[in-house]
């Protein structure tokens, strides 16, 4: 069976011969824009960097999905109502574009139809990704617009906006959002928010989280979750499978 590497390997080789314009003879159709040449070169960045996550040294064998896991959340940002019967933890890298997908899909309906309704309590958790650059940034802006009341308005704009995140998106959304500029800029700059990011990932590592989105799911306690550990963009109905099982049992 091949593995993983080889694969990647492969798929590499073929997207530098499609950069090269093909085998040689080809026609004029062949032929590639810059838009996709573009495109494919993103394509072999992100297959370096899954050849480098591959050649990584990996501390023990990957833990399970549905591995029931603990999730402390004292002094977390709370979206629903706090003594929801079930909740819902996330944990997102906010340049991720699976992340995105999540949001604008998934999410929007878990909000509609149980966060809103008191059914569940949501909460969301940083962890940037390394090869993110824009990701930790982005997590500074939200918390930043939650000095003044607004992370989870800036949480919802920057998420939509992962594709372009920097400095003159961020003043951008502040100023749409009404927050106070001067405030804004001075805790970006500050960067005083560090220590609550560095301590999401420590809480997401020590739950199995290795990629983003990550969820964990499961009844509601005071300041703390025990659930199922979820990876990945998962459709609406995987969560409400779960969320409607959970609250029968209760």
């Amino acid at each position: 069976m091949p593995t993983r590497a080889s694969t990647v390997l492969s798929a590499l080789i073929v997207v530098l011969l499609l950069l090269a314009g093909g085998p040689a003879g080809g026609s004029a159709q062949d032929t590639i824009t810059r838009e996709q040449a573009d495109t494919l070169i993103e394509e072999i960045r992100e297959l370096r960097r899954a050849i480098d996550g591959l050649r990584a040294p990996r501390a023990g064998a990957p833990r399970p999905p549905d591995e029931k896991v603990r999730v402390d959340l004292t002094g977390v940002n709370v979206l629903g109502r706090a003594d929801a019967p079930v909740t819902l933890v996330e944990f997102t890298d906010l340049e991720c574009p699976y992340c995105r997908a999540f949001h604008v899909g998934a999410f929007a309906r878990l909000k509609r139809e149980y966060i809103d309704t008191g059914k569940v309590r949501f909460v969301s958790r940083d962890f940037p990704l390394d090869f993110h650059p824009n990701a930790r940034p982005a997590a500074v802006a939200v918390r930043c617009a939650g000095e003044q009341g607004k992370f989870w308005e800036m949480r919802h704009v920057v998420t939509l906006n992962a594709s372009t995140l920097g400095p003159p998106t961020y003043d951008r959304l502040a100023g749409e959002l009404g927050l106070d500029a001067g405030r804004f800029s001075a805790c970006r700059a500050a960067d005083r928010h560090r220590t609550a990011i560095d301590r999401d990932i420590a809480v997401a590592t020590q739950a199995g989280v290795t990629g983003t989105p990550s969820f964990v799911l499961g009844p509601t306690l005071p300041d703390s979750v025990e659930g199922v550990r979820i990876v990945g963009a998962q459709p609406f109905p995987i969560f409400e499978t779960r969320i409607k099982a959970l609250l029968g049992a209760r």
